[in-house]
C-alpha cells in the first residue's frame, strides 16, 4: 500500500503533463520571441480556423476560416475588420485569385468562381468526390502558364491508395477541369509556392510515428516523379526512383505554409542573384515527447553549382528559425508592405504581422 501511495503523486504529475503537452500549443502564446530588430504584432483573433491568406489588392487580405465553412475579407485600411464573401464551404483550405476568377479548395472538391473586383459569383465545380481520411485537399495554385496545381493528401498514416488521387499533386485545367498526377508519393502537402529561376517548391508532412523518420520535407516540382510515400522507412528514407527533398526540419512538426520573401522586404534574406528565401510556418506535432515546432523558419536556397539532374543535389539550403513559441502558426503570406503576415489555427483563430522595429 505504502508503495502504491508514493505512486499516486507520479501518476498525477504524469497526467498533469500530458494534459498541459496537449494544450499547451493552443493557447495564446506568452512567451513568442523573434530574431533581433524585428517584433511580432497581434492584429485580431476570433478567426475561426485559418488555413490561407491571399491578397487580392494591397489592402483586401483573404482568409480560409476551415471552421465555419468561409471564405473572409479582411480590410488592412479598417484595421482589418472581416466580412464573409463565402459561405457555407466544407472545409476550406485554400484559394487561388486570377484576374477573372476566384479557385477554391475543400475537402475533395474544386470550384472555380467569377471574380469581378471583391465580388465572387456562379460557382462551376471542376473536380470532386476525392477521398479524404487522415488529410484532405489542400492548397491551391498555379504554374505561371495558369495551369493549376492542387495538393491532395493522404487518406492514411502508411498505406497504399485506391485513388491515385491522393498523396499527390494534381495538374489541373481552369477551364475544363480536366486534371491528373503531377507527382505521387506525396503524404501531406500543405502549400506551395512558384519561385522564379527555382520552380515549385513544396512542403510534405511525413508519416509518424517512426521515431525521428522523417524529416519534415521542402521539394522541388519535378512533373512525373514520385516522392517516396509510402516505401519510405528508416532505413531507406528515399527509396530507389524517388526524390529527395531540397530542405528538412525537425521530423513530426508539420512545416505547412511557405512565403517566399519578396526583395523589397524588410525581414531577412539573400539578395538578388545569391539565391532565394522562403519563409515557412511550422505549425508543432502531438508526436513527439515535448512540444516542438511552433515556429516560423527561414529557408535559404543557393546554386550548389553542381550539374546533377537530381533537384536535392542542385541547390544547398540553410534552415534557421526566425521566429518561435508561436502557438500553431499555419497560413503565412508576404503582404504589400513586405511585413510577413501569419494566423495561428488554434485558440480561436488569430491574425499576426512580423515588421522590423
Amino acid at each position: 500500500m505504502g508503495v502504491q501511495k508514493h505512486l499516486i503523486p507520479i501518476v498525477l504529475l504524469l497526467f498533469f503533463l500530458l494534459v498541459a503537452r496537449e494544450i499547451y500549443p493552443y493557447v495564446e502564446p506568452l512567451n513568442s520571441e523573434v530574431e533581433d530588430g524585428f517584433a511580432i504584432e497581434k492584429i485580431d483573433s476570433g478567426y475561426g480556423g485559418p488555413t490561407c491568406l491571399e491578397w487580392a489588392d494591397n489592402s483586401s487580405l483573404l482568409m480560409c476560416d476551415r471552421d465555419s465553412g468561409r471564405i473572409l475579407l479582411l480590410d488592412a485600411d479598417d484595421g482589418f475588420k472581416s466580412v464573409a464573401l463565402l459561405s457555407g464551404l466544407d472545409h476550406p483550405h485554400d484559394v487561388h485569385l486570377t484576374s477573372d476568377h476566384l479557385f477554391v479548395s475543400e475537402e475533395g472538391q474544386l470550384s472555380r468562381y467569377n471574380r469581378s473586383n471583391l465580388s465572387f459569383s456562379d460557382p462551376v465545380v471542376l473536380i470532386e468526390g476525392i477521398p479524404s481520411g487522415n488529410h484532405q485537399t489542400n492548397a491551391i495554385n498555379s504554374f505561371p502558364n495558369g495551369t493549376l496545381i492542387w495538393h491532395s493528401g493522404s487518406t492514411c498514416n502508411v498505406c497504399e491508395q485506391s485513388d491515385e488521387r491522393n498523396a499527390a499533386l494534381l495538374w489541373v485545367d481552369p477551364v475544363t477541369g480536366e486534371h491528373g498526377v503531377l507527382a505521387s508519393g506525396v503524404r501531406n502537402s500543405f502549400d506551395g509556392v512558384w519561385v522564379p529561376g527555382m520552380g515549385y517548391l513544396f512542403s510534405d508532412n511525413g508519416r509518424d510515428w517512426d521515431g525521428d523518420h522523417p524529416d519534415e520535407e521542402v521539394n522541388l516540382l519535378v512533373e512525373g516523379e514520385a516522392y517516396g510515400w509510402p516505401d519510405d522507412d528508416p532505413n531507406n528514407p528515399i527509396p530507389s526512383g524517388t526524390l529527395g527533398p531540397v530542405a528538412r526540419w525537425t521530423p513530426h512538426t508539420s512545416l505547412n505554409g511557405l512565403a517566399l520573401r519578396p526583395n523589397t522586404s524588410s525581414l531577412p534574406g539573400l539578395l538578388p542573384g545569391e539565391g532565394f528565401t522562403v519563409y515557412a510556418t511550422v505549425y508543432g506535432s502531438w508526436n513527439t515527447l515535448f512540444p516542438q515546432g511552433h515556429e516560423v523558419v527561414r529557408i535559404d536556397f543557393t546554386p550548389s553549382q553542381s550539374n546533377a539532374s537530381v533537384p536535392s543535389e542542385q541547390w544547398n539550403s540553410t534552415v534557421t528559425r526566425f521566429a518561435t513559441d508561436l502557438g500553431t502558426p499555419l497560413p503565412v503570406v508576404f503582404g504589400p508592405d513586405g511585413d510577413l503576415y501569419y494566423a495561428t489555427f488554434g485558440g480561436g483563430g488569430t491574425l499576426y504581422r512580423i515588421t522590423a522595429n
